[in-house]
């Protein structure tokens, strides 16, 4: 007889608890993060001729939130990984709520006669508000990115999932995280730059091929990611399904 259906079901609860809360706590917490950090600053990945393909701090952790949903669509089924994202959403609403609050609430800076606060000599206001207006616009752009790119990711994870008859973990795993990233990145970039005015575009040079480049830059760091994760996805869910007695296929083991 398998040692593990001896195992209490109320300890496999708590285990199925306790990893859930991992996960889910790592895709909001890694959401947090790349919220205000967003387009603060911008990374040079290389250069070719006249052209620097960059990718915005913010992006560096992105993938890892995918990577928390397709363990979560995989291990809980889509309802939970869907519940997981719209989390996420009141997460961003909360953000922005914060730093809003944080501003018009009376602080020790100097104001001006018409009680502006007063910017230094290079031009810039004082480092929270410099950060405040940057989250505002990351927030703005990646919530409606975030809201396109993770519901499309979940929704054709368990498309392939219910096709393959729940084989071929990575056709679900990198086809549904390629196609929603490329909606990920075309929406975050275009609204960061025509809501935001936020990317660092030269203004001398047309602006549809700097657009490109972004859009191009932030997608095959977010490919190259997403196929590197293949592996350790296989292995946590090999892991975790058999530590959870749960059968990826939909059916519950013990």
């Amino acid at each position: 007889m398998n040692e593990s259906l001896n195992i209490d079901s109320a300890v496999i609860q708590e285990r199925r608890e306790r990893v859930f809360l991992i996960l889910a706590g790592l895709f909001v917490g890694t959401l947090a993060m790349l919220n205000i950090l967003g387009i603060s600053r911008f990374i040079k990945l290389f250069s070719i001729s006249e052209w620097t393909f960059a990718v915005a701090v913010g992006v560096l952790p992105y993938p890892i939130t995918f990577l928390c949903t397709d363990l979560i669509s995989e291990l809980y089924g889509e309802k939970k990984a869907r519940f997981v994202v719209w989390v996420g959403v009141m997460l961003n609403i909360w953000v922005v709520f914060i730093m809003w609050l944080g501003g018009i609430l009376p602080g020790f800076e100097d104001v001006n006669g018409a009680g502006e606060i007063v910017k230094d000599a290079a031009g810039r206001l004082p480092i929270f508000f410099e950060v405040r207006k940057l989250t505002f616009g990351a927030v703005t752009a990646s919530m409606i990115a975030y809201l396109a790119a993770q519901f499309t990711d979940v929704h054709l994870f368990h498309f392939w999932k219910r096709l393959t008859k729940g084989k071929h973990l990575w056709l679900r795993n990198n086809g549904s995280t390629l196609i929603s990233q490329l909606v990920d990145t075309i929406s975050v970039i275009l609204i960061t730059h025509y809501f935001a005015g936020a990317l660092p575009v030269v203004e001398n040079q047309a602006i549809i091929p700097q657009l490109l480049v972004f859009i191009g830059s932030g997608y095959v760091f977010k490919v190259i990611v997403a196929l590197l994760d293949t592996g350790p996805l296989y292995i946590a869910v090999h892991y975790l399904s058999k530590y959870l007695q749960i059968d990826p296929t939909g059916r519950t083991q013990g």
